[in-house]
């Protein structure tokens, strides 16, 4: 015993020490990670991206929220990837990202906010989606990219939503200076507030002012001013030119060939406003200048002063024609006022004038994109950049496109039909993700997500030329309100064949068990380029609010089996720490359970909102593995790779069986079979190992026994486990274990060998492929004894009966002679059951006549009516079965098979059935009862009662079953005898009712028709019954349940008429009640037609009637015999002896009143 507890004991030391080894569930390092720290204000970590370039491999890190100078602008961050525990990180100050001829706001637009590598040629992109620039008393917010050489030097700006701005004018005034001017200042103020009203810069308007008289002179061009000040500034110095002649034709010529050409913007909107008090003096020459003024697109405005021809009271009429010749449209584009000063009351309203030349261009995107905050997402595609449009279309969204050839954008009429217009106050956001799939039917498609459409989230998969033509082919649409589905995609080419195999949706902001736990939705792309629904992932069922699928990023194959892997983030879990999960890839998809949680936590208890961006596409420390990057608040998070191997084990044994009946050496004083088990060693990567190219491993070995005492023992020579040993991956490593095998009764089961490996140190170096076994079971069997050495030959004979009676043997009882089933006698094979029986009793005998029986077995089965109850091992062996309760079959089954580890010589004497069809005797017990049971008639019930009707009754029948099996179609039936030969019928059965039991019935008691009652002497055979009278018949089909009962009433009334039609004294009606079963039916009943009878007894009163004379007789005879009565009394002095006594005692009384 001491040896058995020891080698237990040693044996679970040594499984407890592997267990370390397997601790690691995948090969992301979690001890030795690298955390690249920056500012949490400028969220340093929002995104993160790997990036080669300039021959090194980089980490980009958005800070979105980066200051420059007093601006928030945001930046990109460049780190240096390698193992060394400090990395310095170079701000790369894109911020000076900018567009030419704009006046931009960069204050909070948010660069960094996306990044897009792209590894063709080494360049990436970062987009501020808040950039702004002004636009009149406007900020439109469409958004900016900047593209990034491999030398991280700025190439150039991308901005596919920015339009020039409806300000986008040259407006050249056109400025009357003659003498007929006067006072100037008053249009000089003029000049000025107009010009205040002007949104002057870059991008917008430029003026420029041309005064005349005689002459023309350019006050300052277009380009000179880049601001309102400079120009009000300017126009403060303006003095008045003077001159005899007003020569305006002269003017528009000088300004539209001079004015508008010296700092002119080919494709800005020209305006020129012309000024004057009176009519020209070249007025010959205006047509020809107004008509070459309109070939150049330019809008003339026409302002008459009328305070020349006022102050000397000329009529104006021909000075007005004029100028309205001028104005490009009389109706809206002249103006005429009554002198300099009433100049300013005109400001506003030709401010509006002017700014009503905003309109919208020919494919109506204009009013689209003021607000599209295009780069919210980005995406490199083939042939240039995919950038999201949140904003735009009232924040339906769109997916604008940048190439070498320019910008790509879709007319709204596009989305139209997927993202309807009652629709577009839900804020679709379509545009939230883009990314692209390449599908064996379609070639390259685009994919952008919708997380608001409809409240539910959208996803849509479309192509776009670049032409701006977009189709949608299909739609994914998400299942709960608010989850953001569509927010994450990250589409995966699982087998790296060029083609994608999956597309995953994210829904992060998922409800589920009351927790915003986050989901991932997973789709497979067919071959048709269909997108089927495959299933969905989430995070563990222990966390709360997780936002599960915020951050997604496909990974090269990690483990060597040939698939790429998945990596989800969740930054809100733990309480805003975040934490990452790594789902397997597998044949066609995503293994649903994730193979490792890496928390925040298992790397620095500091991290929050770790997980919130995930990207691994290359091996960035040089150990040709795969390594991952997480960004998190304010800092980034480099997790390396681990190589994956596989441990080979081999166990070959010397002998190859034990024969415990060679007893070859001596341990404990005890003769034994000493053996030897080889255990062989080896290893085989699955993915890239550095060098030295080891591993080391820890491992035990030893017998797995079921039992108290052990069959096999080391030797006590071997040395103590676990054991340690560093193996290369070119090398084998053999061990030779030696045991022995102790004298043992169980030699049929071999003996279990196992090896268990694991690692030294679970932290370092590789890890163990957990898809391979790290243990191995060798079974060493023990000689079995046979001529055959692998296989025995017996030769098993099985013979079986059972205990259940034919009618043979039933009947051969005395008193069971007379019972129905032995009074009919049939040859069937039928036994029967008695009611008193609870088990039925089979024996069987079990015989060898071969080589040895190994690992015999009895297979024992029956029918569902019998529940096995026990089994008697003997020589000859008795199985004991109970009758089910619950199952109720007309035969009985009883099945044995014997079988062995060996090769039967003759199989067909292996197998036993027993089968009988059976008879149950059913257990009943039938009763009666009447109410009342006996009637006395009276003439005068006649007159109390209807016609037709009489005194009720009620018969009442009980029929139970005491047995445990059900008892069907059990037929009662009632005969009540009393209708005479005469057919008067003394009584009538009203109703038969029976309490309710499944399957049973009743029919309605036959009616006789009451007709006329008969006159009939039954005197002198007052016993109505069989033989007497005919019957009334009443009948019910019963089915009892086991232990069942069921209570049958009959009632009726007596018929008065008839029995008083009817001459008897005394009359007994016989009711006569049968309970019968069906000679087909599985039961029988221990009494033949069971009977049972009820005797209504009624007696009827004689009537007698005294004749009138007789009655006027005797009251005669009875007064004259009073009258003679009475004399007699009188003469004899009976009246008068009271008045005698009264006379006396009045005397008395005066002769005492005398005295």
């Amino acid at each position: 015993m001491y040896e058995r507890m020891e080698y237990t004991c040693i044996f679970l030391l040594c499984v407890a020490a592997l267990m370390p080894g397997r601790r690691t569930c995948f090969n992301i390092d979690t001890r030795h990670a690298k955390i690249i720290e920056g500012s949490k204000e400028a969220q340093f970590g929002y995104t993160v991206q790997q990036h080669e370039a300039d021959g090194q491999k980089w980490l980009l890190v958005g800070a979105p929220f980066e200051s420059s100078g007093e601006h928030q602008t945001g930046d990109v961050y460049r780190c240096p990837l390698d193992r060394k525990p400090a990395t310095n990180c170079t701000r790369l100050h894109l911020e000076k990202v900018s567009l030419n001829n704009v006046f931009e706001r960069k204050e909070k637009m948010r660069l960094g906010m996306t990044l897009a590598s792209n590894p063709k040629d080494n360049s990436f992109v970062a987009c501020g989606p808040l950039w702004s620039y002004e636009c009149g008393s406007s900020y439109y917010s469409t958004g900016i990219c900047s593209r990034v050489n491999s030398s991280f030097d700025f190439t150039h700006s991308i901005a596919p939503a920015f339009q020039r701005c409806e300000t986008y004018m040259d407006i050249v005034i056109v400025l009357d200076g003659s003498n007929s001017i006067y006072p100037w200042y008053e249009v000089q103020d003029f000049l000025i507030n107009v010009l205040q009203k002007f949104y002057v810069g870059p991008g917008q308007i430029q003026v420029g002012v041309v005064q005349y008289g005689e002459r023309v002179v350019n006050e300052f061009r277009l380009d000179d001013f880049r601001t309102v000040e400079e120009v009000v500034a300017a126009a403060k110095n303006i003095d008045q030119r003077g001159g005899e002649e007003t020569r305006t034709a002269l003017a528009i010529s000088v300004a539209r060939t001079q004015a508008f050409k010296h700092g002119g913007r080919p494709d800005a909107k020209k305006v020129m406003i012309v000024i004057t008090d009176g009519e020209s003096h070249d007025s010959p020459n205006l047509r020809k200048v107004v008509e070459e003024s309109e070939k150049d697109n330019i809008t003339l405005y026409g302002i008459a002063v009328l305070g020349y021809y006022n102050r000397r009271g000329i009529n104006p009429e021909a000075f007005l024609r004029e100028i309205k010749f001028i104005a490009t449209d009389p109706e809206e584009h002249f103006f005429s006022v009554t002198d300099e000063s009433a100049l300013k009351d005109i400001v506003d309203a030709l401010g509006e004038k002017i700014f009503s030349l905003e309109g919208t261009n020919q494919n109506g995107t204009a009013f689209g994109l003021q607000m599209s905050q295009a780069g919210f997402s980005s995406h490199i595609v083939e042939d240039g950049i995919l950038v999201g449009a949140v904003g735009a279309y009232d924040w339906n969204g769109a997916v604008l496109k940048e190439t070498r050839q320019g910008k790509v954008i879709p007319p709204k009429s596009s989305y139209m039909k997927e993202f309807p217009e009652e629709l577009k106050n839900h804020g679709a956001y379509l545009g939230y993700m883009v990314s692209s799939v390449i599908s064996a039917q379609h070639g390259q498609l685009y994919v952008a997500g919708a997380p608001r459409f409809n409240h539910t989230g959208k996803v849509v998969i479309f192509t776009l030329t670049n032409s701006g033509n977009l189709t949608i082919l299909y739609s994914l649409y998400g299942q709960q309100i608010g989850s953001y589905y569509g927010s994450e995609l990250a589409p995966i080419d699982l087998d790296d064949d060029g083609l994608t195999d999956l597309l995953l949706v994210g829904a992060p902001m998922y409800f589920y068990k009351g927790w915003e736990k986050g989901r991932v939705y997973i789709y497979t792309i067919s071959l048709q380029g269909f997108f089927i629904p495959d299933g969905t992932l989430g995070p563990s069922e222990k966390t709360h609010d997780s936002r599960f699928g915020a951050a997604m990023s496909t990974l090269p194959d990690l483990n060597g089996d040939g698939f790429s892997e998945l990596v989800v983030g969740a930054p809100l879990e733990d309480n805003h720490k975040g934490a990452i999960y790594l789902f397997y890839g597998q044949q066609n998809s995503i293994q649903p359970k994730f193979k490792q949680r890496i928390a925040a936590g298992d790397i620095f208890p500091g991290l929050r909102y770790f997980g919130r961006s995930v990207h691994g596409m290359m091996d960035v420390n040089g150990d040709e593995l795969i390594d991952l990057s997480v960004g998190a608040l304010g800092a980034a998070v480099l997790l390396w790779s681990r190589s994956v191997v596989r441990v080979g084990i081999s166990i070959h044994f010397e002998p190859s069986k034990i024969n415990v009946f060679n007893k070859d050496c001596i341990r404990g004083g005890r003769e034994v079979s000493c053996m030897l088990a080889t255990v062989c060693l080896n290893i085989t990567p699955r993915t890239p190992i550095t060098d030295p190219k080891t591993v080391a491993l820890r491992y035990s070995f030893g017998f797995e026994e079921n039992g108290y005492f052990p069959r096999a023992v080391l030797d006590s020579t071997e040395e103590p486990q676990p054991r340690d040993v560093t193996l290369r991956t070119d090398s084998d490593y053999c061990q030779k274990v030696y045991f022995h095998v102790h004298e043992v009764t169980d030699y049929t089961h071999p003996l279990i060998f196992s090896v268990n490996v694991g690692l030294q140190n679970a932290d370092e170096g590789p890890v163990l492929d957990d898809g391979w076994p790290t243990s191995l079971q060798s079974e060493l069997p023990f000689w079995n004894g046979c001529d055959n050495d692998d296989q025995c030959v017996p030769n098993l004979v099985l013979q079986s009966s059972s205990d259940l009676l034919d009618r043979r043997q039933f009947c051969g009882r005395r008193e069971r002679s007379t019972w129905p089933p032995c009074v009919h006698q049939r040859t069937s094979g039928e036994r029967l059951v008695e009611a008193s029986r609870r088990k039925v009793l089979v024996e069987a005998r079990l015989e060898n006549r071969g080589e040895n029986a190994y690992g015999t077995i009895l297979h024992i089965t029956h029918s569902a009516n019998l529940q096995f109850s026990s089994l008697v091992l003997k020589v000859y062996f008795r199985l004991e079965f109970e009758f089910s309760r619950s199952v109720f079959l007309n035969y009985v089954q009883i099945t044995l098979r014997v079988s062995s580890e060996g090769e039967e010589m003759s199989p067909e004497d292996n197998i036993n059935d027993i089968y009988h069809n059976l008879k149950y005797e059913a257990d009943i017990l039938f009763t009666r009862d009447s109410s009342p049971s006996r009637f006395e008639i009276k003439p005068e019930l006649v007159q109390s009662v209807p016609v037709g009707t009489g005194p009720p009754f009620n018969l009442s029948y009980q029929i139970q079953n005491l047995g445990m099996f059900p008892v069907s179609e059990l037929l009662f039936t009632l005969n009540v005898f009393a209708v005479t030969r005469n057919a008067n019928a003394l009584l009538r059965l009203s109703d038969l009712d029976i309490t309710q039991t499944a399957g049973s019935h009743c029919n309605t008691p036959r009616v006789i028709t009451a007709g006329s009652s008969s006159q009939e002497d039954l005197s002198l055979n007052p016993h109505m019954n069989a033989s007497t009278s005919d019957s009334l018949l009443a009948q019910c089909r019963i089915n009892l349940f086991p232990q069942g009962d069921v209570s049958i009433t009959a009632t009726g009334h007596l018929n008065l008429q008839s029995l008083l039609a009817v001459k008897f004294k005394r009359l007994d009606l016989v009711m006569t009640a049968v309970v019968e079963l069906s000679p087909s039916s599985p039961m029988f009943l221990h009494e033949e037609r069971p009977m049972r009878h009820i005797i209504l007894e009624i007696r009827k009163e004689e009537e007698y009637r005294i004749p009138i004379w007789v009655i006027v007789g005797s009251t005669l005879g009875g007064l004259q015999l009073l009258a003679l009565l009475v004399l007699a009394l009188w003469k004899l002095g009976f009246f008068s002896r009271q008045k005698r006594e009264r006379e006396e005692q009045a005397t008395n009384e005066k002769t005492a009143e005398d005295r």
